[in-house]
């Protein structure tokens, strides 16, 4: 079957949408109304073309897309393996080359065979060539060249995969806290494409012992926010190893932040938490994020309550005046501080049906902040605190029904209240394969 010019085949350089386009390129007007006719009987779905020499081929390649070339061995610029090499270097712009069936008017197969050697994916002797014959030659051609499609594609996912995967390395750091008997449960869960976000955090001991910590979100989602937040975990991990003041850390991200974004617009909220070295205080430093939670009581009666903010800063990169200052809280005894990203807050709540709960006119029922508070108590209550990072990240996911818009991340960071008693420390990548599952 043959189409006409309505039938194109689909954009791109991988399977076609469409009909497949044939290019033949054949000087003699007989000998290309043969294989046409041919073709029209080989009930293959294809859009025939025609060229008759070399240069006017590599003109229509240039021109458009083209999945297969039929081209006689004797044309007016190019005989034999020669119209194959310079139609193969033609086609080299090409993601994938189009297949290539060549014909020859000589019954023996040395010149075949040499034509298959230099390139081409068949050959076919004129006169001695019928319809079943032809047609067969060209769909093994054409699926030889989805296959090749087919095998670029499943290399470029593993590339993918692996750069994924040295993002994530980035975006979840080993924190650097010797002090045993300091938590550190870090937990990240992507977005509904599997692929990372802007969401980073980190946690480095000082010198004297101040555990610094904290987490931001890049604003936006895809591989630039993901690459800028790696960035920014590195900057800000190296200011605090080089004894950067708590108090100056956000000011030389910032100037980091100005320089890496891909864009002006782009900005950063973040959250930083120092505990101090005797473990009985806590400097809060807000750029824009939500304020963290803090966990307070002896094992089996731990309470989860938020952290009144009293001295909330600016987001990063706003072109507005103000800075940051700390905000201290005293603390007596174990407590840990639970800092998140909003793609918690924001997650959407379905029913049992898995549909949206609306709230009337204001849109779709959030988890918000409340409701991130209360999930958090109950697993406290339930489970207890060890492993409290991942059992809340699947309670977040499983109200939302599933993989969220926005990536999430949360840390907690705590002190067990007695130096014989070992801190939890954790790391979860929710990924996309290991989450699907119950």
């Amino acid at each position: 079957m043959i189409s006409g010019d309505g039938g194109r085949a689909g954009s791109g350089d991988g399977e076609p949408t469409g009909p497949a386009v044939v290019l033949l390129v054949e000087d003699d007007d007989g000998d290309a109304l043969l294989v046409t006719e041919l073709l029209a009987d080989a009930e293959v779905e294809i859009e025939v073309r025609r060229a008759t020499s070399v240069a006017g081929a590599a003109e229509e390649l240039d021109r458009t897309r083209v999945d297969c070339l039929i081209v006689d061995l004797g044309l007016p610029d190019a005989v034999g393996l020669d119209a194959i090499e310079r139609l193969r270097r033609s086609t080299q712009r090409h993601e994938v080359p189009p297949a290539l069936v060549v014909l020859t008017g000589h019954a023996g197969i040395d010149q075949g065979v040499r034509a298959v050697a230099a390139g081409a994916d068949d050959y076919l002797v004129k006169g001695e060539t019928g319809a079943d014959l032809l047609g067969r030659s060209l769909r093994y051609a054409l699926q030889r060249r989805r296959s090749a499609a087919q095998q670029r594609a499943l290399y470029r996912s593993e590339v993918r995969a692996a750069e994924t995967a040295r993002l994530e390395r980035a975006l979840l750091p080993k924190p650097l806290v010797e002090d045993s008997t300091v938590s550190v449960m870090v937990g990240y869960l992507p977005g509904g494409n599997g692929l990372l976000g802007g969401d980073f955090f980190d946690s480095v001991q000082t010198a004297d012992g101040t555990v610094l910590s904290m987490i931001g979100d890049v604003a936006g989602h895809g591989p630039d926010e993901a690459a800028l937040g790696a960035t920014l975990r590195t900057a800000w991990r190296t200011l605090v190893l080089t004894g950067t003041p708590p108090q100056d850390v956000l000011g030389h991200l910032e100037r980091v932040l100005v320089t890496e974004r891909p864009r002006p617009e782009i900005f950063v909220t973040l959250c930083q938490v120092a505990v101090t070295p005797d473990r009985h205080g806590i400097d809060l430093y807000l750029a824009g994020h939500p304020a963290p939670m803090l966990l307070t009581g002896p094992v089996g009666a731990v309470r989860c309550d938020d952290l009144q903010p009293t001295a909330r800063g600016r987001a990063l990169g706003i072109p507005i005046d103000g800075g940051w200052r700390a905000q201290r809280v005293e603390v007596d005894g174990p407590f840990a501080v639970l800092m998140y990203t909003d793609g918690l807050v924001e997650a959407s709540v379905v029913d049992g049906a898995g549909a949206p709960v609306r709230r009337g006119r204001r849109g779709a029922q959030r988890v918000g902040f409340d409701g991130l508070l209360g999930l958090v108590q109950a697993e406290l209550d339930e489970s207890g605190f060890v492993g409290v990072v991942e059992r809340v990240l699947r309670r977040v996911r499983a109200a939302h029904g599933g993989p969220l818009v926005d990536d999430a991340a949360m840390l907690v960071v705590g002190w067990t209240g007695a130096r014989e008693v070992v801190g939890e420390r954790s790391s979860t990548l929710a990924d996309s394969a290991e989450w699907a599952r119950p």
